[in-house]
């Protein structure tokens, strides 16, 4: 059900004062802030349940980061402070969040295309269109898959998963598998794989931290310093954050969680890139060719706004001109949840509460203006 603020117009869309696009814990965050400062809203979230892009995600799914860095505003994660939460207690969170401060979210709306219309926005689903004086895209852009082409020319009978189509070693035939991306999931979906079959785990070597999370030094010292460096310090105002915020958008940083001796222990072997196929199987950059039963592409995403129908991108550039989160050529646009929107932090349930409150405030004093 649409909050009381909405009101049918003219043009047969929906009229509402602001849109936020995703229901994850961005579009949430935002949500808590507008409430606060009493600016009607809604959230549209594609997925059918709150939470369910967590849910979604492979089974042993763990965060990197301890539950009490996890936390949105208003609402504490339910759990033991220095317990690395799973993905479905992240899940059930979001939901729960969702109906404590009893936000209007529209499930199952898969937004197709932002426009203007006579000075406003235009926001399209298949279902359902709504015209707004602000609209929030409270999502990350990466959101499409990236396989490289020659994954079509496999064998048919070489079963190939995305790292967001896998789920646990039990859903993936018998025999070799490959895992394609050696950084955080990669790592994770190759060791639980290694105890039932074969497993090669093909990429660069991305490096690993220099403790381990779980240990008393990482829960006690190296996680908390390595959050305050995320939060507070890596951040878009100074040369240090810039410069890291460069890097990161160039290459992942180390493997948090999963060490190389865990992998060789486990068996693990680890082969160089694949480059291409060679009669119907992944050929190695090393000129060996492999034979698995089944292909996991754990080889990242890259940014989709191919539905936002407005001049916020430059020329070759996918991701939009924004000054965190604000977009200056499209007043009333704003992004919340994009990596580095901000700070290191920006895209982690830490930093989208900061970003939601800023963006927030924006849109309250322009209402006040208005």
């Amino acid at each position: 059900m649409v909050s009381t603020a909405g009101r049918r117009v003219d043009t047969g869309a929906q009229d509402i004062a602001t849109v936020v696009i995703g229901g994850g814990q961005a579009g949430l965050a935002v949500g808590y802030h507008l409430k606060r400062r009493g600016v009607p809203f809604v959230i549209l979230d594609a997925n059918r349940r709150t939470g369910d892009s967590w849910r979604q995600r492979w089974d042993s799914l763990r965060l990197f980061t301890p539950a009490w860095a996890n936390g949105l505003p208003g609402m504490p994660l339910p759990a033991a402070r220095r317990s690395y939460p799973t993905k479905d207690e992240v899940a059930d969170y979001l939901e729960a969040y969702a109906a404590r401060f009893e936000f209007s979210v529209l499930t199952d709306t898969h937004v197709e295309r932002v426009s203007r219309r006579d000075g406003r926005f235009l926001v399209e689903s298949a279902h359902r269109h709504v015209v707004a004086d602000d609209v929030v895209v409270a999502m990350s852009g990466y959101r499409s898959v990236r396989i490289p082409p020659f994954a079509d020319e496999l064998d048919p009978a070489i079963v190939q998963l995305s790292s967001v189509e896998y789920r646990n070693p039990g859903r993936i035939p018998e025999g070799p598998v490959l895992v394609v991306g050696a950084h955080d999931t990669g790592t994770e979906i190759a060791l639980e794989n290694a105890a039932e079959r074969t497993t090669w785990l093909s990429g660069r070597d991305p490096g690993e931290i220099p403790f381990r999370i779980d240990g008393q030094f990482g829960r006690r010292v190296g996680v908390p310093a390595v959050m305050f460096m995320f939060h507070r310090v890596m951040n878009v105002r100074n040369p240090l954050g810039r410069k890291a915020r460069d890097e990161l958008h160039r290459r992942a940083g180390p493997v948090v969680r999963i060490k190389r001796k865990d992998l060789a222990a486990a068996g693990v072997e680890r082969v160089p890139r694949v480059v291409g196929a060679r009669d119907g199987h992944p050929a190695l950059d090393d000129g060996r060719v492999l034979e698995p039963a089944s292909v996991i592409w754990c080889t990242g995403f890259v940014p989709d706004f191919s539905w936002i129908d407005l001049p916020v991108f430059a020329d070759g550039v996918r991701e939009p001109i924004h000054e965190r989160g604000l977009v200056p050529s499209e007043p009333g646009l704003y992004f919340v949840g994009l990596p580095f929107l901000s700070a290191a932090s920006s895209a982690l349930l830490l930093g989208v509460g900061r970003d939601a409150d800023r963006i927030a405030a924006a849109i309250g004093t322009n209402r006040l203006a208005a």
